[in-house]
């Protein structure tokens, strides 16, 4: 019996080790606009100008998202340049993080093997791996909340100090993350778990007004640096006004504000926008997320206090008070990602009835080919180019392990139809960062350039482009600094010749206003992350794409 379990363990760490290289297989693809470029040239900023207290884009000052994020990034720079893989590593690292620390949570509420497919199932989520490949907050986010979510449990299980201080820690670097509404999953979680289970001693016990104290304390890095650029300020014009306090902003408006609708950048909500997110950005384990979720309460409410409720508590508050929320984006749920891992893999775990098992075989397997099926009509219609000899025998190796592999290495059906499960979204996340990825990044014209630029540009001619929502990723990756300009012509324009990124439109106006222009090179333009069928597909794609040139403009 220990020969099979440690031989089905050794499978399952196998398993982990995959899931990990096909979530860092994106690490050299170009990093995705407007939010994932715009924040690497934030941290890029960082490192040019050695400030690491104010924040800017576009030479003004940027006051939307905290410091820690940009920080980290910044010196991933400093030690590695301002490359593509240097801005993704650490935010898939953290997530790394995240998913070592949901194995030591779920470890202890339950068991290892719980714990090992928990790893497995937050790794191979499709918006985590989508996340990991578009970097923006939340993989830190993801890392830094379980984590402190474990070392709060720890310390009311142990009566640690150490436990609770590395639980202030991470939950300090959350909120310098993304603000405030960090503490939701945080405290949902341990505070939950104590109302429901009435631990009222626990709940009202001073550890927690120490964690309050010592959480204001290793946030005041970031309190000090918005106290520095804006409080100090109140002449700067932010978002169109005056008197703009950044402390204010951190505290109320930022969170609060977009909760309410009430703040400087505002959005429109949906009750339901976070149930079908979850639909997909769950997959290939969402179906089994819902039934997990519906009998963990079911069977939890005929025995409260022996129960744990901290996964409960921190996914579905938060859950909650995201849908009430008047600004909703998908990426926002990762963070609980962790959560509903270990629920979904407590469920699959303590799956003993037949018609479970069958249940699940038919709704797994109707999954497993959806999911097949969606890549094979992707590729049929996008017709990728990408598709090289190396990752066409990782796909084919990868199918034959699908259809053959999950019964050589066990004959318990549950275990056979996730492993088959995993195979899988390891075949769809090596195609779509191999394969469809990389061709579609080419679309991503303000990178393209940029990087055609770098290596055309011997005289280091001065580089205009006109600003617009499209340019975050020249910021990043050219290597000269970028003269901006209204759509009009006005603006600083350079002496003598120099080069302009603009569309086809744009510069034939200028032309007709007598500037003396000479083409040099034109790129196809698409907002690659606002995919739509009509640019999917080959057949219709033209006419979903915009011109852009870069010409030689001479005095």
């Amino acid at each position: 019996m220990d020969q099979v379990a440690d031989a089905y363990k050794k499978w399952l760490y196998l398993f982990i080790g995959l899931a990990v290289l096909i979530n860092l297989s994106g690490l050299f693809i170009p990093i995705i606009g407007p939010d994932g470029t715009l924040y690497a040239s934030i941290a890029k900023t960082m490192v040019q100008h050695n400030n690491y207290v104010e924040l800017f884009a576009f030479g003004r000052d940027w006051l939307d998202k905290p410091h820690f994020p940009f920080w980290v990034a910044a010196f991933s720079f400093k030690l590695f340049g301002f490359k593509t893989w240097a801005y993704k590593l650490p935010a898939i690292l953290f997530l790394l993080m995240g998913a070592y620390y949901t194995y030591l949570f779920a470890k202890n509420l339950y068991n290892q093997q719980i714990a090992l497919w928990s790893v497995l199932l937050l790794l191979t989520a499709q918006h985590i791996l989508l996340s990991n490949n578009d970097v923006r907050a939340e993989p830190y986010l993801t890392g830094l909340i379980i984590a402190s979510v474990y070392h709060f449990y720890r310390s009311c299980t142990l009566n640690n100090f150490w436990h609770l201080l590395a639980g202030c820690l991470f939950a300090a670097c959350a909120i310098m993350t993304k603000g405030m509404f960090a503490l939701i999953p945080i405290g949902g979680a341990i505070v939950g778990h104590f109302i429901i289970t009435r631990q009222w001693k626990q709940l009202f016990n001073l550890r927690w007004l120490m964690a309050a104290v010592l959480i204001l304390i290793f946030i005041l890095p970031e309190l000090y640096c918005l106290y520095e650029q804006f409080d100090l300020h109140p002449e700067k014009v932010i978002f169109d006004r005056q008197n703009v306090s950044g402390i204010k902003f951190f505290f109320w408006d930022s969170q609060f504000g977009r909760f309410f609708n009430t703040g400087p950048i505002k959005g429109h909500g949906d009750p339901l926008f976070f149930v079908h997110t979850t639909l997909w950005a769950f997959l290939p384990w969402s179906l089994l997320l819902f039934a997990a979720i519906y009998q963990f309460i079911k069977k939890g409410s005929k025995n409260v206090k022996a129960t744990e409720w901290y996964c409960i508590g921190g996914s579905l508050l938060t859950f909650l008070v995201f849908s009430a929320s008047k600004f909703q984006l998908p990426h926002y749920l990762n963070i609980v990602f962790p959560f509903f891992a270990i629920i979904t893999a407590q469920y699959i775990y303590n799956i003993r009835s037949e018609k479970s098992v069958k249940a699940i075989h038919i709704t797994q397997t109707f999954i497993i080919v959806l999911l097949l099926l969606t890549i094979g009509v992707l590729q049929y219609f996008f017709q990728s180019d990408s598709l090289n000899l190396l990752t066409g025998i990782i796909l084919i190796i990868l199918i034959v392990a699908l259809l053959f592999l999950p019964q050589a290495i066990t004959s318990h059906p549950i275990r056979k139809i996730v492993f088959r499960t995993l195979l899988a979204a390891f075949i769809v996340n090596v195609y779509l960062n191999k394969v469809f990825y990389p061709a579609l990044m080419h679309y991503q014209a303000s990178s393209e350039a940029a990087m055609w630029i770098n290596r055309n540009n011997p005289k280091k001619l001065p580089l205009v482009e006109i600003s617009d929502e499209y340019i975050t990723a020249m910021e990043f990756y050219i290597n000269e600094p970028v003269i901006n300009i209204n759509p009009d012509g006005t603006g600083p324009l350079p002496k003598g010749s120099f080069l302009l990124y603009a569309t086809s439109t744009t510069i034939n106006n200028f032309n007709a206003k007598g500037w003396h222009i000479q083409p040099v090179k034109k790129f196809q333009r698409y907002w690659v992350s606002r995919l739509k069928p009509s640019f999917l597909n080959k057949a219709t794609r033209a006419k979903e794409l915009t011109t852009v040139e870069v010409v030689l403009v001479k005095p």
